[in-house]
Order: C-alpha cells, then structure tokens, then sequence
C-alpha cells in the first residue's frame, strides 16, 4: 500500500517582532488581558518586503533542506493560504518559479485555518492516486494585510508566518504502524460564513476588505466541531486518544486547545502549543507548530500524530500520521 510519508519539514518567519504591550498604544488592550484570553504573548509581521510567496519559498527550502531533496525532486506544490499575493495566478506557481522549478505542477488551496489540514490530505491523494510521487504542502500567511488595525477583537490574534512539509512515496503494508498519513476526516458548513469572513473580494466589492469576526460564536462552535472530526479520524484508524504521541492543533487561542484536548481525553503534555509565540497564522498554523516541534526533538520518527484545524466558512478537519 502506498502511503505518504514526511520526509522533511520547515519553517519562516518575518523580521518584525511584535509583542502584546506594542497594542496598548493603538487600540485599549493590555498584555494581560490579552494572554488571559488567547494565550497569544507575540506574533511576527510582515515587512513590506515580505509576502506569502516569499515566505512560503523560505519554508520550503528549509523543509527541502530537512529531507536532504532539490526542487528537481518535487512534483506537485500544494499552498494552503488566504492571503495570496494576486488574485490569480496561484501564488504556488509564483513559488514554483521562485524555487526554479520548470516542470510538475502546482495550485493554491483557500480553507482558511484549515488550509494546511485540507492540503495535506489533497496530497495524499494525489500520491496514492499516482500523479505525484513526492509532493511540497506549504501553508503561508500575510494576514496582518486584511486586519482592522483599529479592532482591538480581531487585530491582536493574527500573525504571519509559513510552514512547509515534504511529503513522499513510500510502500507501507497498511497497518497502523505504517509511517505516513493513516487517516483524515474534513468537513465544511457554508451556514457559518458570516461568523469568521472578509468584508471584501473581487466579485462583490472589488477590494481586499478586513477580517470580521464573532468571536463568542466561533468559540461556541469550535470544540464541538474539532471533537466530530478527531473522533472520525480515530474511528478510521482504530484507535484511541491515548495511542496518540502527539496532537498539533490549529493554534488559534490557548483556551480552544486546553478544552477541546480536554474534551477528547488527550494528555496535556502531549499538546504541542506555540500560539503564544505566533498568534494564529491560519494555515501557516499547524506546519508552524510541527516544524517547532520537530526541531526541538519532541516529535521524532515513529510518533504517532494528529494535526486538527478549523476556519472560516467553517471548515474544519482532522489528520492522523505517523511521523
């Protein structure tokens, strides 16, 4: 049996540092209220020099560094973001181009947070299916372009950043103890659109907009949702909260994770939490938090790992691998 397995992973940030107390100044919040709320104690920023194609170059040079590949050795780029750099084409093409890449192909995935959830299991099928044999899935963010700066509510939750996986063809005996993606459950619910959204876009305002959110809503909803998909993905794969290594949740607020692991029955040390050091990156989330955790020598090969991630729309999806 095919499986798709990581065989490298990384990591960029932007240059610009920005940390809670910098908010007192701009709109009326303060360090404490903010980290009691979130967790969130920094987030980097853009320059304007920074975009989410070159971020999104750098994290896939790092993570093509880590699995010791060329882009020669590449044939599909998947990019989960929702801050492209044009409307069109898909800023993949553009970091196809940036990485010297002149063959295989490459498109943009719009999921929101759950970006990187949807694009890693998009890859693997592409890999099962055949199409592709080694696949690049980054997510990438410049989020810090669609925020009302002047929403204390909002503007204090985002960050910027990319993460990147390699993700590659290997022959496994279908087994869960095969390394590799083993199991994934998405969903979406269009009902819920006007919850989290961007008051802008091409076909109806023809401007960028801002990000509008209901944020006791989202709350409301999210550990019930990120609760249906885990246990589907435990289902298909025959197993439990305790047979998990580690849970890579999206890292929007501290409160979410600690409910919804909680909730599941997964170990608090088992979560792997960096939303204190990158406030929500949408679908730079989740590579973010496992490139973290990859090269500080907590997730190593043969951990069993589940990545969760929910977003506007909602959508929301769960993936099991084993590292």
């Amino acid at each position: 049996m095919i499986r798709s397995v990581v065989r490298g992973v990384g990591s960029s940030l932007p240059r610009r540092l920005m940390r809670n107390a910098d908010f007192e100044g701009m709109v009326e919040t303060s360090d404490e209220w903010i980290v009691q709320r979130t967790g969130i104690r920094q987030r980097h920023i853009a320059a304007d020099d920074e975009t989410t194609a070159s971020l999104g170059e750098a994290a896939a040079r790092a993570a093509l560094d880590h699995a010791g590949l060329t882009p020669a050795d590449i044939d599909l780029i998947v990019l989960a973001t929702s801050t492209p750099n044009n409307t069109f084409p898909a800023t993949a093409v553009e970091i196809q181009n940036r990485l010297g890449m002149r063959h295989g192909f490459a498109f943009d995935m719009q999921a929101v947070c759950s970006g990187f959830v949807y694009a890693v299991t998009t890859a693997d099928l592409y890999i099962r299916g055949g199409l592709a044999k080694r696949v690049l899935v980054i997510g990438s963010e410049t989020f810090s372009r669609i925020l009302d700066w002047a929403d204390r509510s909002t503007c204090v939750l985002f960050g910027d950043g990319a993460g990147a996986l390699v993700l590659e063809a290997q022959e496994g005996e279908g087994t869960i103890g095969d390394r590799g993606v083993l199991a994934a459950s998405l969903r979406s619910d269009g009902t819920h659109k006007d919850k989290l959204f961007v008051d802008g876009g091409p076909s109806t305002t023809q401007t960028v907009g801002h990000l509008r959110m209901e944020g006791r809503e989202v709350f409301k909803h999210a550990v019930g949702m990120i609760t249906d998909v885990i246990e589907a993905t435990f289902e298909e794969a025959g197993i439990g909260p305790q047979d998990l290594d580690w849970f890579v949740p999206h890292q929007a607020n501290k409160r979410i994770i600690d409910a919804s692991a909680r909730k599941l029955g997964i170990a608090e040390e088992k979560v792997v939490i960096t939303v204190d050091l990158h406030g929500n990156t949408s679908a730079a989330s989740v590579p973010l938090a496992l490139s973290t955790a990859v090269s500080d020598g907590r997730i190593k090969e043969g951990d069993l790992v589940l990545l969760e991630a929910m977003g506007g729309g909602f959508t929301w999806g769960a993936v099991l691998l084993r590292w």
